[in-house]
């Protein structure tokens, strides 16, 4: 084998390991990628007695959230805590990895719409009460229209949305 022809091979050769390493590197940006898509984790803070407060629950796994919930006594200090005013409270609060408050039951697609373009100076959304027909207080085909709330840090609020049938509700 010639010199030439010898380098020629080892060229290709490095030429070859290069491009494999690209490839390979390429691989692998795009399985973090795949990992970062992981579901949005909702902690969310409930009375161990509550019914509605585990179909809500259910409403919001089964539309892409990944759920960590936690019974606690003292729900009304834990939510002064984080902000929310008492006429805003509802039966249970979500808290997201960002730091974001969910209070009550609101439907996964605010909550979804909200994380991908939170609000400036928001601390989250509320749906105040208990309205018949949002996600977990279902109850045959009866429906309250109701508001989702932008809750602020200076502790006002605004609508974020008005849900006006069942079918904007649990969608």
């Amino acid at each position: 084998m010639s010199a030439t022809h010898h380098n020629l091979v080892v060229f290709y050769r490095v030429i070859g390991s290069i491009l494999m390493m690209q490839i390979m590197g390429l691989t692998l940006s795009v399985q973090a990628a795949d990992l970062n898509t992981t579901a949005p984790l909702l902690t969310v803070y409930k009375d161990a007695n509550c019914g509605c407060c585990e179909k809500w629950l259910t409403h919001i796994s089964d539309r892409g959230f990944s759920v960590n919930a936690h019974n606690i006594d003292n729900l009304y200090e834990f939510k002064q805590s984080k902000g929310i005013p008492t006429s805003m409270q509802s039966c249970h609060t979500a808290m997201s990895s960002q730091g974001y408050v969910f209070e009550g039951h609101i439907p996964a697609k605010f909550i979804s719409r909200f994380l991908a373009t939170p609000p400036k100076d928001a601390i989250g959304l509320t749906v105040p009460a208990m309205p018949v027909g949002s996600p977990g207080m279902e109850y045959q085909d009866k429906f309250m229209p109701y508001q989702v709330l932008l809750m602020k840090i200076d502790g006002s609020s605004q609508v974020y949305a008005q849900v006006n049938t069942l079918e904007e509700s649990v969608k």
